[in-house]
């Protein structure tokens, strides 16, 4: 009997951190880059409403793209919702990627770029990294005639880092017109430094960028999935081309809407993450585990000068029942990731780095 042949992909599966610790209800997860503070207590009111789940949401989701129109002053002929960051970039890659096309991702970078490019038969091209940064010299090198779509987190996960924004209009000055640069904003409400502009900021007027972002990191909405594209109306309705409708559900487009309304909560967050992530990297210093300076809402942690290596630290963490995430995945060595927590996980971080380092 001759089955049904599926597609032949050679594709790196994605693999996520250890979210749950066996026998432990409400371990504390430091590993993923969420919330310290949650979602705005508006948000938090919607469960309390009696709810008409029966009825299909609005599968453009409108409501909502008023709302980032509003809130951002962009047109919102040229946003995309999806069903978080993740699927804007998967839209983007479908519209733009044909089999052998190439990408360029920095060689440490989200995971999901050079998943989503090969599914779509692209070859993925590695920038290297100078001192845990997006290199736009190194980026710049690779640049070929195949070249369609380079990505860049700024800030970026998971190392921490960013680049100015002078770098950015750098890089995208001298890639040919013709390449795609997607921006990932994703952690950039957090971000207080001086020379630093969120893509959405510099490229606000591009033809040839697209930005993304989601609601899963500062807004604490990562368990509803919602993020968001903006570009040129041309390169918002290719990727509509590919979009399913009804991709968000009307709860998560009304909390995103909520979210972005209460201004006050968002700036709570902030002010938690600035004390916090100092705090943070004063005692991780301290220990001799060297980190990055304090930009985002997480530290890249590397232990090769440390009193035990990550795979110790990692273990003891997890006996005290603190998930951290493990950089295997990312091919750097003898590193974990920590995100910034509420007062009372960091609290109890600080205790056993004290007690063990």
């Amino acid at each position: 009997m001759s089955l049904p042949k599926s597609k032949n992909v050679n594709v790196e599966l994605y693999v996520g951190g250890i979210s749950k610790i066996q026998n432990i209800k409400n371990p504390l997860k430091l590993s993923a880059n969420e919330s310290a503070l949650g979602p705005s207590p508006n948000v938090i009111n919607i469960f309390k409403e009696k709810l008409d789940l029966k009825k299909y949401p609005d599968g453009n989701s409108e409501n909502l793209k008023r709302t980032i129109s509003r809130t951002f002053n962009i047109d919102q002929g040229q946003i995309i919702i999806g069903a978080g960051s993740d699927e804007i970039i998967s839209l983007i890659c479908q519209s733009f990627i044909s089999k052998n096309d190439e990408v360029i991702v920095a060689e440490q970078s989200f995971l999901m770029y050079r998943i989503y490019s090969q599914l779509n038969g692209a070859i993925v091209k590695y920038a290297k990294n100078i001192d845990n940064k997006f290199s736009v010299d190194e980026t710049l090198k690779l640049v070929s005639k195949k070249t369609k779509i380079v990505f860049i987190a700024n800030p970026n996960n998971p190392t921490g880092t960013y680049i100015s924004d002078q770098e950015m209009i750098k890089l995208r000055k001298n890639l040919p017109e013709n390449i795609l640069l997607m921006v990932d904003d994703a952690y950039a409400e957090y971000v207080t430094k001086k020379d630093y502009k969120s893509g959405l900021e510099i490229f606000n007027n591009s033809l040839n960028t697209v930005i993304c972002r989601t609601f899963s990191k500062i807004y604490g909405l990562a368990n509803l999935r919602i993020g968001w594209g903006f570009g040129s109306k041309d390169i918002i309705q290719s990727a509509n081309l590919f979009r399913p409708p009804f991709n968000i559900s009307g709860i998560s487009e009304k909390a995103g809407c909520l979210a972005l309304e209460d201004h006050e909560w968002l700036e709570k967050n902030i002010e938690h993450n600035n004390k916090w992530s100092s705090i943070l990297f004063d005692k991780i210093n301290s220990k001799k585990i060297k980190t990055n300076e304090p930009v985002a809402n997480f530290f890249l942690l590397n232990f090769d000068n440390a009193k035990l290596n990550s795979e110790e630290a990692f273990k003891i963490f997890l006996g005290n029942n603190i998930l951290l995430r493990k950089m295997d995945t990312y091919g750097i060595k003898n590193s974990l990731r920590l995100t910034v927590g509420n007062e009372e996980e960091n609290t109890k971080f600080i205790e056993i780095l004290e007690k063990n380092f």
